[in-house]
């Protein structure tokens, strides 16, 4: 027969657990401080662990004043209330939870956050079709007692950094994307068919199709100027070419369609916005030296060792997947990815078809992206 676990199990979250520092000063004796935060404040209350409220459900400004005075508030309750331990639930909200995070934080709280998903499931069995800050508190409440009032483990800056360097470029690179998209339709209005030349991002990249198209803005232009003008104009601005590219741009002059009427103020536009693509092209061009810059400061520098992992993607792993201490083994990275089969199992059915859904997205994205790259 199987020997049994010696080791206590408890519901819950591992990072959640409070079972036994309740039991080690007592129920009564142990305070859950629940904050449900939004952009400009936050409303708070003070219970011990049986829900008995000590503190009723009072606002907060995020400014310093506010917030020293909330942790002043509840210190003196806890005091007199004879309250021996305590943790503060912060439910997650974006960005905004942080200020008041910080506060509780630094006045010496053991601060955890609470998953709104965690919240919003308390809430409805106990005040369903009705949603407020006072039930979200409650909700808050419940969610922190129960185990998923998660503890976060301590990250250093260097870190810290590099996810935002990655996260920035990623949305410099969409943004980037977008204005390509942009570029192409006022172009095919002002040039029809010139666009279509260049196959994937040969129109912006590594090629001359938008040297010649800056300085020869219409199949006009482009006639009169001929081959040997082109090419002369690239020489001039030390633009390498082969002639049989230059020969496809002026064949295509030759049969272009008749452009937009309102074509030289459709050609001014998107030059405005091929200014604004260059200048996108050489921010991200930093980010990723910078990120380089960090990234040499961790372990995950050795993924550059794999044919196929280059900077940007092991820093966007690096940096969403944070230090790799905080990890037991490689199946915990999995879980925080979500990569792996979702089961669903009642009585005799059991069936697993389907990747988990509930994950840190951005950690699944960077997972994906090295094992695309591979």
């Amino acid at each position: 027969s199987a020997r049994p676990n010696s080791k206590k199990r408890y519901i819950g979250k591992p990072g959640g657990i409070i079972q036994d520092r309740v039991q080690e000063v007592r129920p009564e004796r142990f305070a859950i401080i629940a904050v449900d935060c939004a952009k400009r404040r936050s409303k708070w209350m003070l219970c011990d662990f049986f829900g008995r409220v000590i503190i009723e459900p009072t606002n907060v400004e995020h400014n310093a004043g506010s917030l020293r005075a909330m942790t002043d508030h509840i210190k003196a309750a806890c005091q007199a209330e004879e309250i021996m331990d305590s943790i503060a639930a912060v439910e997650m909200t974006g960005v905004f939870h942080r200020p008041v995070q910080r506060a509780l934080r630094k006045a010496g709280y053991d601060t955890r956050t609470v998953h709104p998903f965690a919240s919003s499931h308390y809430r409805k069995p106990l005040h369903p079709d009705n949603k407020t800050d006072d039930t979200d508190l409650e909700a808050i409440f419940h969610a922190a007692i129960n185990g998923y009032g998660l503890s976060i483990l301590p990250v250093d800056e260097t870190y810290k950094s590099l996810q935002r360097i990655v996260r920035h470029r990623r949305n410099l690179v969409k943004q980037k994307a977008r204005l390509q998209i942009q570029i192409r339709v006022l172009m095919h209005q002002a040039m029809p068919g010139y666009a279509d030349l260049f196959e994937d991002d040969k129109l912006f990249n590594r090629s001359i199709a938008m040297p010649v198209a800056k300085k020869f803005s219409s199949a006009d232009a482009i006639k009169r100027a001929g081959v040997r003008g082109i090419a002369k104009y690239l020489k001039s601005q030390k633009i390498r070419c082969q002639i049989r590219t230059i020969d496809k741009i002026y064949a295509w002059s030759l049969i272009a369609a008749e452009a937009d009427p309102l074509h030289k103020l459709l050609t001014d536009q998107w030059k405005q916005l091929a200014e604004h693509h260059a200048m996108f092209t050489s921010q991200i061009k930093e980010t990723e030296r910078e990120s380089a810059k960090f990234l040499v400061k961790t372990p995950y520098v050795l993924l550059l060792s794999v044919t196929g992992i280059n900077v940007v993607s092991a820093a966007e792993y690096a940096g969403e997947a944070g230090p790799i201490e905080h990890y037991a083994s490689a199946r915990a990275i999995n879980g925080r990815s979500g990569l792996f089969p979702a089961r669903y199992q009642s009585d005799e059915i059991d069936r697993s078809n389907s990747v988990a859904r509930s994950c840190n997205r951005r950690l699944r994205a960077a997972c994906i992206l090295i094992a695309k790259n591979l």
